[in-house]
């Protein structure tokens, strides 16, 4: 269905998760699909779309904070349309227009697809619409997209969550866990790379629980390796996988496949066995380590990075020592760290001791500036080493991009060098965030997925339009 006019235009804030960034193509995909574009820089949009998150901290603080933003320019002009989507628009319903009676359209995690339809029936009826379904319409990686990369895609393998954990509200939002079959996801794996793409990331809530569906617990190692034999894919990464699921065979498939990256995102949470039991992780610290120990074993140079939870309730001192202690004894690359926060309708905010908020803040700082000394000394031990890069951005003379084991590196570009290309360099110093190269690059592999790079970039000129999906940070005054 078309809008309106043909040139109506947008931008997508995606608030959350890479699940929630991987429904944001698809949404985008949608919207170009019925007509219309994205909104070029600096100029205001016919469209705002907002894909939350209901599990990240401060998710319904940012929406409302954005929206109050958006309510004098959507006063005088009434036909700029607002919607909602994504876990926070399926948990608030219509919590959200008694917040913001502005906004046109309220979907749900089940039904990115259909925010066209909403768009034009809101316009129609001049009425807001709120439509939630309880069961997934299409798999998310079935609609069209308009990928943020040219040349590095997410490929969703799974929705949804079997898991109970107390602090996450994800099950109820996305559903039980839901598998595509395995001649789907290569099938779009295959298509993709004939698109150019030569990094693939396979997505799931718990990507390594991946054949749970259809009754058959190896078939994520089953899926590594095929697509690791997918001509032209140069890099193969995935996240997030669960520490319950994670079994030997996807280690040796991880270290048999050489175009599956050698680094792991393991979350952990905490390590104090106590509050993993609180918040029902079906693992213990020893469960953890072990399988660190493993990956460690069959890659000597793999990575591992992990979340961190700080202050769930009922955690003292002595737990927060424990988790202090455990990255310590394992050395992560990095750690995304959150301080804990009520999410309405979970078990754990309506657990008794909860911490009070300057006691997490000052845990979290003291956690972070640990965190930081750990990634620094991690990052130092790779000085003097080559390291193969994947470039994502090239400025002027400055490039960055992502080594085979997830550190981000800085370096000097050679002329004509494109994001999507490969590039070896020599690691020269390092920082807690980044590594920088010594020198100029040792080596330079032009790729498809450069070329990729180069033919968005040429069509974008010559249309006039944002390379990606544009955001609110291309709006006037944002």
């Amino acid at each position: 269905m078309s809008p309106v006019n043909a040139t109506r235009t947008y931008v997508i804030q995606t608030l959350g998760c890479q699940m929630n960034v991987h429904d944001s193509e698809r949404i985008a995909g949608s919207l170009d699909a019925a007509g219309y574009v994205p909104a070029q820089d600096g100029v205001e949009p016919d469209l705002v779309v907002f894909n939350t998150c209901a599990v990240r901290e401060n998710a319904d603080n940012k929406l409302y904070g954005h929206l109050s933003f958006l309510a004098p320019t959507k006063k005088t002009r009434p036909d700029m349309q607002i919607a909602i989507g994504g876990c926070l628009a399926q948990k608030d319903q219509g919590t959200i227009l008694k917040k913001a009676p502005y906004v046109d359209v309220v979907f749900g995690t089940h039904n990115v697809g259909s925010l066209p339809a909403l768009l034009e029936r809101a316009r129609i009826e001049q009425s807001a619409q709120i439509e939630i379904k309880e069961a997934l319409e299409h798999f998310p990686s079935t609609l069209p997209a308009r990928r943020h990369s040219a040349f590095s895609a997410w490929v969703s393998i799974s929705v949804g969550c079997n898991n109970t954990c107390t602090f996450c509200i994800v099950p109820a939002l996305r559903g039980r866990e839901k598998d595509r079959p395995q001649a789907e996801i290569l099938d779009e794996v295959r298509a993709l790379v004939a698109d150019g793409v030569n990094e693939i990331t396979l997505l799931g809530q718990n990507v390594n629980a991946y054949g749970v569906d259809f009754g058959d617990r190896t078939a994520f190692a089953k899926l590594l390796r095929e697509c690791g034999r997918v001509e032209g894919l140069d890099r193969i990464r995935f996240m997030s996988p669960h520490p319950r699921d994670f079994t030997d065979d996807v280690i040796e498939a991880m270290a048999e496949t050489p175009n599956v990256m050698p680094h792991l995102h393991m979350p952990l949470q905490s390590g104090s066995d106590r509050i993993l039991q609180s918040m029902r992780r079906s693992y213990r610290v020893d469960r953890y380590r072990g399988i660190i120990e493993k990956v460690r074993k069959s890659m000597p140079h793999s990575t591992i990075t992990t979340d961190i939870i700080v202050g769930f309730p009922g955690e003292d001192e002595s737990d927060f020592q424990e988790t202090m202690n455990l990255c310590t004894e394992l050395r992560f690359l990095a750690a995304y760290t959150f301080q804990y926060s009520k999410r309405p309708g979970t078990p754990a905010a309506e657990m008794p001791d909860q911490i009070a908020p300057e006691i997490v803040a000052e845990r979290y700082t003291r956690l972070h500036e640990h965190l930081n000394a750990l990634s620094q000394s991690v990052n130092q031990e790779v000085v003097g080493n080559t390291a193969e890069v994947l470039v994502t951005d090239v400025e002027g003379s400055r490039a960055s991009g992502k080594s085979r084991d997830f550190r981000l590196v800085h370096f000097d570009a050679l002329e004509g060098v494109r994001p999507g290309d490969l590039v070896d360099v020599v690691i020269g110093s390092a920082k807690p965030h980044f590594v920088l190269a010594k020198g100029a690059p040792l080596s330079w592999r032009k790729t498809r997925g450069g070329d990729a790079f180069a033919a968005r970039k040429k069509e974008a000129e010559a249309k006039g339009v944002m390379l990606g999906i544009p955001t609110l940070k291309s709006v006037p005054g944002k």
